[in-house]
Formats: structure tokens, C-alpha cells, sequence
């Protein structure tokens, strides 16, 4: 009879769950997610302009990327960014300037390129009111000098931010964002503390802005509360591009001070199945977790200190059962006294993206944490 009980308890769990994920969610479109090198990495790598090998976007690891760069002139690393803006902008390992530069250019040249399609009488007028809402995005991105290191215009886009100088900041962190996060969503005025951007600056500014933050929207994100929320497939491709990003930190910023991660709601998923090690974080933090696709923080590694948000009252998170079943679910609540992580408290936040809002406790122990105190 136990084991007929713990059966039903587990078929019962599984219905909760899809039922908290799925309430008017499961017709969500599935998503597809962008993987590989960078769009134009064909004609880079069969770029022989200087008679240089140009690493190769899908195989070259940051490390030979920075090296590569280093030999170069001024004039060199220019032109590469001029005739292959999209691959250089999206180049872990290579100098960040040229990075910000490069990404520069190819937000202007797609604004460009979106305002000339919302201007073409042979689209409809839904077409040419979303090329003009993405002319108008890349617009924005362009204004004030923001700091863009990774920019994709594929699919839903994605683009990373960068708040400081990761030249001379003391410490870095990186925010991984979680559900209905793309290059549209990344920066809103409504509900800013729910988005990576948001959520970067508020970080920055409460560490007194001693330590340079990335707004990372660099995977393709779940859309809505549906399957792909439910599953770890976008998780798992997510894992491997941040992966990258962190290695690509490790050789352009200081090697003593890995980065902080802060891994929000699916980007917790995110974080727990790209397993990071002491090379590439200082610790990992979770927050509005449903559970980071490992049974417990001894599945992760155990030379990088794991830290869980305490889940504030109004997070609707709370009522997504903490299961792994036939492929559903993400394992193991981080917040629960038997996974192994540390405990950070959440006074004063509100709901299920309030964990960055000035004047928490969560925010301050985020600061401390981020200045590796």
C-alpha cells in the first residue's frame, strides 16, 4: 500500500504541476532554440583579407579567440569588426571595446534594415508595425552609449548588457533571466525589475557601482507558461551558451574574481544544468526558483557556494510542485532544508520578480554577494 500511495502521490504531483504551469499556457507556441555560432560566421571564417586563419566561431574556445586578438594591430581588429560586426560582437574572449563597437554597428545596420521593411507597401501591416517595434528597439540600444556585448537579431533576438567596466571593475556578475525574456522584453518600464536589465541595474547601483553587471538574455526563453516552461530542452541549450559566456569572462576580466550568477525563475534551470565550477563563478545564487533540474546542490559543484532566495509569500512560483516525472518539472526546491543550498532572506519583496527591488533584503544580500563579501 506505501508504494501504491507514493505512486499516486507522484501522478498527483504531476497533474498539479501541469495544470500551475499550463492554466491557459499550454497552447504556447513551442520555441525553438538558436544555437551555433553567430549569423555571417561562413563569411568570416573564409575571410583571408590579412592572410590570418580567423578562429572559428563554432570550435575556438575563448581562450584562442583572446590570443588571437592580441596579435593584432588597432587597424586589423577595426576592420574585422567593420566586415563581420554580428560574429566579432558575439566573440567571447574578444576585447570587450571592440565588442561593444561591433554590436554597435550591427544594431544600426538592422534598424536600418527594419525601417526600410516597415516602410514596404508589398508587407502587411502586421509586418510593417513589427518591423517598425524592432526598428524602434534597436534604436534604443543604440542611444546614450549603452554597453551591448552580445547582440542577435535570430528568432525572438537576444542581446547581453553590461553595467560598469568590466576593464577595472573589482568584481563581476552575471543575471540570467527566466521565462518571456527576449531582445522586445529585455528592458521594459513596466515590471523592470523583472527583466535582466532591470534587474542588472539595480544590482549595480546597489553595490555602490563597484562591480561591473551583465544583463545576460543570450538563450532563447520559454514564452508563456506552457510546455517549454515545464521542460528542460531550452534549458539545456541555454546551459551551453552560458557556459561560454562565463569562460569567455574568465580571460577578459580578472581570473582571481569569477563572476557572481544570479539565476532568476527558468534561468535558475539554466544555471543548475550548466553546472558552473570555480573557473567560471564565484557563486550562484537562485531566486523564484522552480528548481534547478539537479536533486540537490551536492549534483552541482561543490567548490562553488550555492545560494537560495527565500521565496517571499506573493511568488506564485510557491505553487509549482517541486517535481522531475516523464520528462515535466525541475526537480528539487533550492529553497528546501535538504538541498544543500545557503539561505538568503527576501524581506520586503513582492511577487515573483520583486527579489531586486530597492530597499529588500534580497537586493542587499545580492550586493554583498556580488562585492564577495
Amino acid at each position: 500500500m506505501g508504494k501504491l500511495r507514493a505512486k499516486r502521490a507522484i501522478v498527483a504531483a504531476t497533474v498539479a504541476l501541469a495544470a500551475a504551469l499550463g492554466a491557459g499556457g499550454w497552447a504556447a507556441d513551442t520555441q525553438q532554440a538558436v544555437t551555433g555560432p553567430p549569423p555571417g560566421s561562413a563569411a568570416w571564417t573564409a575571410d583571408t583579407a590579412f592572410g590570418l586563419g580567423l578562429p572559428d566561431p563554432a570550435a575556438a574556445g575563448p581562450a584562442e579567440v583572446a590570443a588571437f586578438f592580441a596579435r593584432l594591430t588597432p587597424t586589423q581588429r577595426e576592420a574585422l569588426a567593420a566586415g563581420h560586426p554580428l560574429v566579432v560582437g558575439n566573440l567571447d574572449g574578444a576585447p570587450v571595446q571592440l565588442r561593444y563597437h561591433a554590436n554597435a554597428l550591427a544594431l544600426a545596420a538592422e534598424r536600418d534594415r527594419e525601417a526600410a521593411r516597415a516602410a514596404d507597401p508589398a508587407l502587411t501591416p502586421q509586418d510593417r508595425a513589427a518591423a517598425r517595434t524592432r526598428a524602434e528597439r534597436y534604436r534604443t540600444l543604440l542611444d546614450g552609449g549603452r554597453q551591448v556585448l552580445a547582440f542577435d537579431p535570430r528568432g525572438r533576438g537576444q542581446v547581453a548588457e553590461v553595467y560598469g567596466d568590466l576593464a577595472t571593475a573589482r568584481r563581476t556578475a552575471v543575471v540570467v533571466p527566466g521565462s518571456d525574456i527576449d531582445l522586445l522584453s529585455f528592458d521594459r518600464a513596466a515590471d523592470p525589475y523583472g527583466t535582466p536589465a532591470g534587474m542588472a541595474r539595480s544590482l549595480y547601483e546597489a553595490t555602490g557601482r563597484t562591480t561591473a553587471v551583465i544583463a545576460w538574455a543570450g538563450y532563447t526563453t520559454p514564452v508563456g507558461l506552457g510546455p517549454d516552461a515545464a521542460t528542460e530542452d531550452l534549458a539545456r541549450a541555454g546551459a551551453g551558451r552560458l557556459t561560454r559566456l562565463l569562460d569567455g569572462l574568465a580571460v577578459s576580466t580578472r581570473p582571481e574574481a569569477p563572476a557572481t550568477v544570479f539565476c532568476h525563475s527558468y534561468g535558475s534551470v539554466v544555471c543548475g544544468l550548466a553546472r558552473p565550477g570555480p573557473a567560471q563563478a564565484s557563486g550562484v545564487v537562485v531566486l523564484g526558483s522552480p528548481g534547478m533540474g539537479v536533486g540537490s546542490a551536492a549534483d552541482l559543484d561543490p567548490r562553488v557556494p550555492l545560494w537560495a532566495t527565500t521565496r517571499n509569500g506573493s511568488d506564485w512560483i510557491g505553487r509549482v510542485p517541486n517535481v522531475s516525472l516523464f520528462g515535466l518539472g525541475h526537480g528539487a526546491d533550492p529553497t528546501g532544508p535538504d538541498f544543500g543550498a545557503r539561505p538568503l532572506p527576501s524581506t520586503g519583496s513582492h511577487g515573483h520578480t520583486g527579489y531586486f527591488a530597492p530597499g529588500t533584503a534580497s537586493l542587499t544580500a545580492y550586493a554583498a554577494l556580488a562585492q564577495g563579501r
